[in-house]
Formats: structure tokens, sequence, C-alpha cells
């Protein structure tokens, strides 16, 4: 007592001070941090995912200077999130959560690398930070890839040839050299599969890209490589999906790289950021995990698909231009700004006696960083697993610095303070250095806080000018499509839910319809989720309620081709194949349907139109109220048709069935 005594009169307490008269005595406890024996396991690095499914969609339709602050505070070293991981989906036609993303190969004799949007993140990712590591992985594979079947593994050199081609495409089309690739998310592996990726990468001089296996749970992938030594000379991690910050002893055992390769999930306030405080500290301290990947990098899709929000950052209305850096941006900052992939956990228990947890790195060359949590369970809790109960209270914490640390004299001091009773949170704010006197320091710890202790002085809090406020989609919206060399494959703002709607040069048209919107995958994917048996690709404000569609069609699949434009669109993502709305449907037999639902089996009106295949035709939705019409090339073919359900929704066009169709001169209103 008299020594720590003498050390708060010394200066080397840091934090509220000592407590007021009359309150209750800080719990104290000191901990140990020293090199002497040996150093933990290497740290590999804190990370994000883009896709599963589509989550950067709305991203990439950023005017500038938003996108490129947007993305600054997402990669750029020293400034905000500072990522030193960014993993993508490899698309695969499917829906893979909010939305599809496109394959690089649609069909077996079809190759293209600049589909999507993943090659331009990784690219602008690699612009800011050219250490920054890349991991692919796929969730959904094109149909051809199981020759009919709903399943990757019954032709794993097609497989491996899909995958391996995607990581070649990456160099020689954009430079980028993937350091890490998975299986299948979340489903079902192959060792058999990923014997022959290994033995194909290597084949094609990729011996340095590792594997991760099996981005799903710790077993069996754990088990099986304990028994099977040649696939656990091919495995170079073990990535598990939302650990509760615990392994299991198999993982352990196999002295593999445990790396929580998907995690967060969660809504992105205060408590999605203490959800994540917790566990990038405790997946280490408690699991073993030298790596954490929140899904996902930013929630750039719109707010009522799944999972709405649960990105480190918001960036969901590019018509705006609005964006907000939430509270998990600063939250990362607080390890990735002091620490780098290659740097070492120092042997530590890393549980604090008053509840929370600590970490601490060293580079090997002197430098030291001390991450400290104290997130209460009721302001931590993630979406999954459930989290048992704890407590955290205030308590006062002395360190002792021994080893090559014990010459250390001060330490640079960064803190954060979620603020659930005020409201009024403190993010990562640099506060006075802390001395080091003797090796030794202590700080005062309140609930609900972050600390970063560091050697490192290079940490930055980088702000710019407030985005432009947050306006809802625009009510008047058209888009010709008429783009002769688009940026990228799908036209803004549209959100593919099932298939993939592309721009295409109709070059046989004679000039009305030369650029379209094409709907491309012709068979259904093999897939992640229930995908739709209908495509569908969604646009707008999901609170639209009056509101009329128009636009110009062309059914190309002959007899039961058939194409639809909707309103009042209710659902997406995961749950699309429950969508409800109004759908205007006409088919290539010369028949129409209005329908409640995407499926088509909740029939409000049918009859014939006289539409026909290979031939363009403008459909026109209009829905006021409780009473919905259409009209066929500015004719009415149905009218006062009565709509209770949903009460509003997004616009949307798609198709019968997975097959070409072609859309032009969308105008909603």
């Amino acid at each position: 007592a008299a020594l720590l005594w003498a050390a708060i009169l010394l200066g080397c307490s840091y934090g509220p001070g000592p407590p007021r008269v009359g309150a209750a005595p800080l719990l104290t406890a000191t901990y140990v941090l020293d090199d002497a024996d040996g150093l933990g396991r290497q740290f590999d690095g804190i990370g994000a995912v883009s896709g599963g499914g589509a989550t950067s969609r709305l991203l990439v339709n950023y005017q500038e200077p938003y996108r490129s602050q947007i993305l600054d505070y997402l990669f750029k070293p020293n400034f905000g999130a500072s990522l030193h991981i960014l993993k993508v989906e490899i698309g695969g036609d499917g829906q893979s959560t909010d939305g599809t993303e496109p394959s690089h190969m649609h069909y077996e004799n079809d190759e293209n690398y600049f589909r999507g949007y993943e090659w331009w993140l990784m690219k602008e990712a690699k612009k800011r930070n050219p250490n920054i590591k890349l991991i692919g992985l796929p969730w959904t594979f094109p149909r051809w890839i199981g020759k009919g079947e709903n399943w990757p593994y019954d032709y794993p050199d097609v497989t491996a040839y899909y995958i391996v081609s995607w990581i070649l495409g990456a160099k020689q089309y954009h430079d980028l050299d993937i350091d890490y690739i998975g299986i299948w998310n979340e489903r079902a592996f192959s060792s058999k599969y990923i014997k022959l990726l290994r033995y194909t990468l290597d084949k094609r001089g990729l011996e340095q890209v590792r594997i991760i296996a099996s981005d799903r749970l710790w077993e069996p992938i754990s088990f099986v490589l304990l028994i099977d030594s040649e696939l656990h000379g091919v495995v170079d991690v073990i990535g598990a999906h939302y650990p509760g910050t615990k392994t299991v002893q198999n993982a352990i055992l196999t002295e593999k790289k445990l790396w929580s390769s998907e995690d967060y999930s969660t809504f992105n306030d205060e408590v999605g950021a203490g959800c994540w405080a917790r566990i990038l500290n405790q997946n280490y301290v408690n699991g073993n995990m030298t790596s954490t990947i929140a899904w996902n990098l930013v929630a750039s899709y719109y707010e009522e698909l799944p999972f709405g929000r649960c990105g480190l950052m918001t960036a969901q209305e590019p018509w705006s231009g609005h964006y907000k850096v939430e509270a998990p941006i600063w939250i990362t900052a607080h390890t990735t700004q002091f620490t780098q992939p290659g740097w070492s956990y120092l042997q530590v228990d890393g549980h604090l006696e008053g509840g929370g947890s600590f970490v601490a790195l060293t580079d090997g060359l002197g430098n030291l960083t001390i991450i400290i949590e104290t997130m209460t369970h009721n302001h931590s809790q993630c979406i999954r697993p459930p989290l048992p109960n704890f407590s955290v209270t205030p308590q006062r914490a002395t360190f002792y610095l021994k080893g090559s640390f014990f010459m250390v004299e001060t330490l640079q001091v960064w803190h954060s303070r979620l603020g659930f009773e005020s409201g009024n949170s403190s993010l990562f704010q640099r506060l006075h250095p802390v001395k080091v006197w003797r090796g030794r320091f202590s700080l005062d710890l309140d609930v609900d806080e972050v600390y970063t202790l560091t050697t490192l002085k290079t940490g930055h809090k980088c702000i710019y000018p407030e985005p432009p406020p947050p306006h809802p989609f625009p009510s008047n919206y058209k888009d010709d499509f008429n783009i002769r060399n688009p940026p990228f494959s799908e036209a803004p703002n549209f959100a593919d839910q099932t298939g993939v709607f592309e721009y295409f040069v109709n070059a046989s048209d004679p000039g009305d319809h030369v650029f379209t919107l094409r709907q491309v995958v012709i068979q259904r994917p093999i897939t992640w989720v229930s995908d739709a048996d209908q495509t569908i690709s969604i646009i707008g404000n999901f609170q639209w309620v009056n509101v009329t569609v128009t636009c110009d069609i062309y059914i190309e699949k002959q007899r039961d081709g058939g194409v639809f434009i909707a309103g009042r669109v209710d659902n997406g993502g995961i749950y699309v194949r429950r969508t409800k709305g109004v759908f205007f449907w006409v088919f290539a037999d010369g028949t129409y349907r209005v329908t409640r639902d995407l499926a088509g089996e909740e029939i409000l009106m049918k009859g014939l139109s006289g539409v026909r295949d290979n031939a363009w035709h403008t459909l026109t939705l209009n829905i006021q109220g409780s009473s919905a019409s259409g009209l066929l090339n500015g004719y009415p073919l149905w009218e006062n048709v009565t709509v209770s359900k949903p009460r509003n929704g997004w616009a949307a066009l798609g198709t019968r069935s997975f097959e070409f169709a072609q859309f032009d001169n969308f105008h909603v209103e």
C-alpha cells in the first residue's frame, strides 16, 4: 500500500484519480508484463469482411470526395480503423445475406475479372495500405461447378480450377496478391478438395497463398487435422465463426494459427462497439485467437435488408453523400493503430480482477502496446452467441514492466468511454502520457472503457468535415443505362437479391436499346441460402407507399420466359423467397399476371396481354393507396386491383426464372 501511494504521489497513477471521500475503495490488483521467458503467439491482424453478401453494394455509387473519405476511415494507416486485413467474397451469383455478388465465371467458357466491386475495393485498400492482407472466400458457386448438382465437391478439380482462376485473375488484371484463401463459408468442407486446392495452387506458382479452413466451427476441422497428417500439412489457419471468445482443445493441439475469421455482426451503436471492444481482446485472452475479422466492413446496403447497419461504419446513402463514422471504427483503432501483423502477444493471463481484460503486444524491438477493456455485460452483447453473465466494477490496475520493457519511461495514452448513461461517448481521445516509475504505473479503470497505452507516438484521430445530411432516396429516379464504358458492371443503386443484373451492350439493336440492363444468370447457383426461383433486383426507399414504376422490358426466353416490375417489395437477402409486394408480370406466351408475391402464387389478376419474346414492350405499374393498375405500351391493361399488404416497400424488376432478359429506361416516381 505504501508503495502504491508513493507511486500516486509521484504522478505515476493515470485515470480518474483516487476515489472521493465516502466512496467504496477501489478493487486493486497488480499485473506483470515480461518478455524474459519468451513471447506468446504471433499477432495476425484485425480485419473486416466485404461480402457475404453485397454489403458494400452502395459504397461504389458515392461521389467524390465522400467515397474516398469513407475508404480512408477504413483503410488508411494511423487515420481511422486502419485495418490490417480485408476479406472479400468470391462472388458466385447466389444470395449470400444481403444480395448476390457476380461470379468471374458465370458459365464454364466465360471469364471476366471486372465484374462486381470487390476488385476495386481491394485495390483501394492496397492503395492506402500496401501491407494490408487480402483474403478470398466463396459463399456460393455457379451451377456449372457442380455439373448441375447443388454441391461444389463432386468435381473438386473443377472447383479448385475455378478458385485458383480468381486468384490468378486478381494478379493478372489488378496486380493484387491474395494472401489467404478459404474453402466454403459456413458449410461443409472436403478434405479431398482442400488437398487438391493446395496442389493446384502450388502447380500454378501460388505457394505463398495460405489456406484457411473451415470458416464454420472449431469442429470437425480440428479433429480431422489431428488424424489426417496430409491435411494438417496443407491447412495453415483454423478459422472459426462467432466463437464467443472460446476455442476447443483439439484446435490448440493442432498447433495451427487460430482465427475468429468472422465475428461481430452486430448493430453498430454503442452496444455494438462494446461487443467489438470485448471480443478484440478476449478472443485472444480466452481463445488464443490471433486475428479477429468483423462482418461487415461497412454497412453499404439498404438498411431494411437483413442485419442492417451491422458494419464498422455506415454508408448507405450514395444519393445524398451522407455517411456516419460509427463507434466501432474508433474501437478498432485502439488496436490497429498501435500494432501490426507480425507483432507478438506477451504471455499474460489477460483477465482483470475487477472484470474486463487486457492484452499486451510487442514488435520485439522494444515497442510495447497494452489494450485494456472493461465492457459490462449488457453493454457488450454481440448478436451471437449468447453471452453468459459476468460483472465488471471500477478498479485500480498496477502494471509492472519487466524484461526489455523495464526501461520504458513514458507511455502514450488513448481512451474511449462508451456513454450509455449520459448518451455521450468519448471515443479514441489522446490523453496525457503516463509516466512509468521504476517499471511501474497504475491506472484507475471505470466500466465500459477502452485504454491503449503504447510506446508508439504515431496514432491519430483524423476527422473529415461533416458529410452532407441524410436524405431519402430520390422520389423521382430514372436510369436509361446509356453508358458505354461503365466503371462497374452493375447499375447504381440496384441491389440484386437473386440473379445478377449487368450493363449490356445490345449490338443487334437498331438504336433505341443498345445499352440495357440484363439478367445474366441462367442456372440456379450452388446456393448458400434459399435463393428465390425468380430473379429480382430491388431499388429505392423501403418507406414508399404510392409509387409508379415504368420500364421497357425484353423477354429473351421463348415460350415460358417472363419478366416483372414491382412496387411495395417488402423483403430481400436471406429472406428473399418470402418476398411480398405488388408484382406485374408479362410472359412470352402472351399472358400477364398481377401477384402479391415474388413466387407468383397469390394471384390478384390475370389475362391476355399480347406480349411476345424478343420484342420490346413498356410496362407501367401504378400503386395508389389500396388500388393498383397496369399499363402496357402506354395503354391500360388492368386496373382497380385491390392491394392491402404490404403497405410499403422498394421498387423492383426481375424475371420468372433464371433466364436472360433485358430492361431499359427504368423510371420510378
